[in-house]
């Protein structure tokens, strides 16, 4: 919550008290004064902090009580006797508006994202690359050839000025909004949400070069959700592309103005059998990889100077990562069969095109949430689901021994990959959104079980102290302490040693 927002909220309240407390000789002055001071903090925090939608009830009263108090202190003489069963009610929706907006308050935060912990500052840049050679499949309206944007956080030298903001394309929110089912202008206030990184800011001349990892966003998420994890480690010295699968993700904005949103969804259907719905998420991923390997193609040129930028000559390509979230970890996987990517990551995602590959022979990190975890040990201890288990999920029979099959070759492969130098983990009391930075926009998803039991913060230092130390492991060839085994400086965090 910030400062002066707080403020103004408060002074609501001592408003309130005042104008109930105090008998109607005695409130005159002080009502008038409280007014003021309220009307003085609504302008202070309009011009500071900006406006948002959740304070509108107090922005209300505050209008409305300077409106009356100052006409009764001018005029000298206080309105006409109000009937007190009205003046009961104004009373009662006064404090209803304020309990609301507390609660609002508290369920949509203009929350801080939590600092990287390494000794860079971080730059931030956004390219916009377009694919001569892949038709866009997943656009009807329109021909047109596959575009990407995507956003490259990095060490920086010593930034001046201010952060920028981890959304600047506001347009976009009411579209992130719809994602979770809630109003258009329910999340507007996370366009005052800062990054800890200085857009356009010079790359560090610290070293020579930077290895370089690509990420991916999940399903209907987007690369602004990566931000946490993209800033800790380009604040450790890599330049980390975070990618936006166009039309995978909930919005994306390009430079001419255009939006775009999520149809890849039309894939997926209840309609469908289940190898009709397996082979449309092979041929989404295939899509995903393809952008993957072009990303990097791009960054070669980047390298080279073909595309201008600041980075040219200072990335490592010879140690290439790659990570990423749900679809988006096993976009991971499959584009790490790409020999130029070194390690990957794959954050509670499960594979594509198992039936495409032999296993992946590279070392390779499974992060899992305790949930997506217990799935699979359901399938290690082939368990057999009741009826009642079947109607719960939704799933019949045939489906559910559909997806099981398909588990098994997917553990045979990350057994496979897990041989070659990799490990398997999963993190207690942690759910399926934990790997991302939407566990830090309500407290209200914790409530409902989107996200885990865990603390946001703590999931999140949890997660990026793995990835780190992964990373650092094959692409700086230091680290790779907690790559060894169980570290009594993170409980939560469980190695599987057997995927049998």
């Amino acid at each position: 919550m910030r400062l002066f927002e707080l403020l103004f909220f408060l002074s609501n309240i001592g408003l309130f008290a005042l104008t109930v407390l105090l008998k109607k000789g005695q409130r005159r002055i002080p009502v008038f004064v409280a007014s003021g001071i309220a009307s003085f903090l609504l302008v202070i925090h309009w011009m500071v902090e900006g406006y948002r939608v959740q304070l509108f009830f107090p922005y209300c009263i505050t209008i409305i009580f300077l409106a009356i108090s100052g006409y009764s202190y001018f005029k000298k003489t206080g309105l006409k006797k109000i009937p007190r069963f009205m003046l009961g009610s104004a009373y009662t929706a006064i404090a209803i508006m304020l309990v609301v907006t507390a609660g609002l308050m508290y369920a949509f935060p203009v929350f801080k994202l939590p600092e990287p912990t390494g000794e860079f500052k971080v730059g931030t840049q956004t390219f916009h690359f377009v694919d001569p050679n892949r038709e866009e499949i997943f656009d009807k309206t329109r021909e047109g050839k596959r575009e990407l944007m995507v956003q490259v956080w990095y060490p920086a030298q010593a930034g001046t000025g201010k952060y920028g903001p981890v959304i600047p394309d506001t347009r976009i929110l009411r579209y992130m909004a719809a994602n979770y089912g809630l109003p258009g202008f329910t999340l507007q206030h996370l366009k005052y949400v800062s990054s800890h990184a200085y857009s356009g800011a010079e790359l560090s001349s610290a070293q020579t070069s930077y290895p370089l990892i690509l990420a991916n966003p999940g399903f209907g998420s987007s690369r602004f959700l990566h931000t946490s994890q993209a800033e800790n480690l380009a604040s450790h010295g890599y330049i980390v592309a975070v990618i936006d699968h166009t039309y995978n993700t909930f919005a994306t904005e390009f430079p001419d103005g255009r939006i775009t949103t999520s149809t890849t969804n039309d894939l997926f259907s209840p309609d469908h059998d289940y190898r009709t719905e397996s082979g449309n998420r092979d041929k989404l991923g295939k899509v995903l990889t393809d952008d993957v390997a072009f990303a990097l193609d791009q960054f070669e040129l980047i390298q080279s100077g073909q595309i201008p930028s600041h980075l040219k000559g200072r990335i490592d390509l010879g140690h290439v990562g790659v990570f990423g979230h749900s679809i988006g970890g096993a976009t991971a996987y499959d584009a790490s069969y790409d020999p130029r990517i070194s390690v990957g990551i794959d954050l509670d995602g499960g594979l594509y095109r198992l039936r495409d590959r032999e296993g992946l022979r590279k070392p390779f990190l499974f992060m899992n949430s305790e949930s997506e975890f217990e799935r699979l040990k359901m399938v290690m201890d082939n368990h057999a689901y009741t009826e009642a288990e079947l109607k719960r999920m939704g799933n019949t029979r045939e489906w559910m021994d559909q997806v099981t099959e398909d588990k098994k070759l997917e553990l045979e492969r990350m057994r496979e990959t897990v041989a070659s130098g990799g490990q398997f983990l999963y993190i207690d009391n942690t759910e399926h959104l934990n790997f991302t930075d939407v566990q830090f926009i309500s407290p209200i998803f914790k409530m409902l079980g989107v996200t885990g039991k865990i603390g946001p913060e703590r999931a999140n230092s949890v997660i990026n102290a793995y990835m780190l130390d992964f990373f650092d492991m094959y692409l700086k060839n230091q680290g790779g302490i907690l790559m060894k085994g169980p570290d009594s400086r993170f409980p939560e965090v469980k190695f599987v040693t057997s995927l049998l």
